[in-house]
């Protein structure tokens, strides 16, 4: 009898898929009392995940010392991204305060998590947001994280107010020439020195920029390390603790959430104190130097000043990486001539970057140009542009918002186009002046 034989084929057995999960620390300085550091939750986190059957080891997010605002932890916006990204299926958190404490914050960032299938688990409180009552869960202990986040915070305000109140400054200062220790200013000799020479360069003509580029070509730093700018220059030259006094609550924090910090323009009272601590500047000196300021001021009728419009932020010079800045020249009282030029050659001259001006007309025609317009828009450009490149003097490049580029060149106006009559004849009568 004839064998018969039959071929049968097994389908390869399906594993189950490994759940892809991923943890998200943060410190803050002397409030994580379990596990006391960064480093020590990035590897009590990691053992856990790789240790943990069924899981597959996405990586911790670790953010260290920051608020609790979403915007300022970019741990917190990778593992976002990545979530979106499809890279995560569960987020280990250890509360709700660790992962946000605003409510509107929390609710939006899981809800969007929830809708791209990621599981958001916070031990201390139990709560996986993808169970059914999940989301009312998190809303009413989000409430009281965010109230226990406000009601620190008011207690740290009324500290440092009671403590302005009797004439002691925090100890958050940060001034060029002193060191503050303990509620004292103490001077450092070598920036004691510098200021000293701003004060006298100021007085013996030089502006703020000049003095600027002065202290950068000596290689003096900031206080932080940085480049001197004008407006630097200008806060050295109006503060009175260079006299020993102590103005107190210039500004102030707006909320708990955003930290954001506004000048004191009289929504909360101010202290000043004298003689607080030793002088770096005469008190004479220093008279001499707002007199002057206001008297520049007047003489000046303000004559160059910065002011922002749809351009602001738009404009890259390539030379240098910094943006081009607004100005207004008042070239008299009925003219006036409106300009783009890099921040980094108004700032520190032209040794750091030579690239030149634009005229503002120019830019706004060449815009027209390259919209296609038979007149300017704002509001066009801003929908339509997304920022505007300058390689070299006389090229602009047009940067569109779906990625496309243009580029158009220009050329400046002679003097005899762009002057009126009037124009000449103050730029004369001031020669005239100067040479008297």
């Amino acid at each position: 009898m004839e064998r018969i034989i039959t071929k049968t084929t097994f389908a390869n057995p399906q594993l189950p898929k490994k759940t892809r999960v991923a943890a998200y620390v943060r410190v803050s300085s002397g409030k994580d009392e379990m596990l006391h550091s960064l480093a020590a939750q990035v590897g009590f986190y990691s053992n856990y995940i790789q240790n943990h059957k069924g899981w597959e080891y996405a990586g911790v997010y670790a953010d260290e010392a920051l608020t609790g605002t979403k915007d300022s932890r970019p741990e917190f916006q990778r593992l976002i991204s990545d979530c979106r990204k499809g890279k995560i299926d569960l987020v280990i958190t250890k509360s709700i305060s660790r992962f946000t404490r605003n409510t509107v914050t929390l609710l939006e960032t899981v809800r969007e998590l929830k809708l791209l299938g990621v599981d958001v688990f916070f031990e201390e409180q139990n709560i996986h947001t993808q169970s059914s009552d999940g989301e009312l869960m998190l809303t009413i202990l989000a409430s009281y994280a965010q109230e226990e986040s406000r009601s620190a915070s008011e207690n740290q305000k009324w500290r440092i107010r009671k403590s302005y109140k009797e004439g002691k400054p925090s100890n958050h200062f940060c001034v060029y020439g002193y060191h503050h220790e303990n509620g004292r200013f103490i001077i450092i000799p070598e920036e004691a020195d510098v200021v000293r020479m701003i004060y006298s360069d100021y007085l013996s003509g030089l502006g703020r920029n000049a003095i600027a580029r002065k202290l950068s070509s000596l290689g003096i730093p900031t206080k932080r390390g940085g480049n001197w700018s004008a407006k630097g220059i200008e806060r050295i030259l109006k503060n009175e603790k260079y006299i020993g006094d102590v103005l107190l609550q210039k500004s102030f924090v707006t909320d708990h959430l955003t930290k954001k910090r506004k000048d004191n323009n009289g929504e909360l009272p101010q202290y000043y104190v004298e003689d607080s601590h030793e002088a770096i500047i005469s008190l004479e000196t220093f008279t001499a130097v707002q007199e002057e300021i206001a008297r520049r001021a007047e003489a000046s009728g303000q004559k160059c000043k910065q002011t922002v419009s749809e351009f602001s932020g738009r404009i890259r010079c390539q030379r240098c990486g910094a943006n081009f800045m607004r100005k207004i020249n008042h070239i008299n009282t009925k003219y006036e001539k409106t300009v783009w030029a890099c921040t980094t050659f108004t700032e520190r001259g032209k040794a750091f970057c030579g690239a030149k001006r634009i005229p503002e007309d120019i830019l706004k025609e060449k815009c027209v140009e390259v919209m296609g317009l038979t007149e300017y828009a704002p509001d066009v450009f801003k929908k339509r542009i997304s920022h505007i490149d300058i390689p070299d003097d006389g090229v602009l490049t047009f940067v569109f918002q779906d990625g496309s580029q243009s580029t158009l060149t220009w050329k400046h106006r002679s003097r005899s186009e762009s002057w009126t009559d009037e124009m000449k004849a103050t730029a004369r009568e001031k020669a005239k002046r100067r040479r008297s």
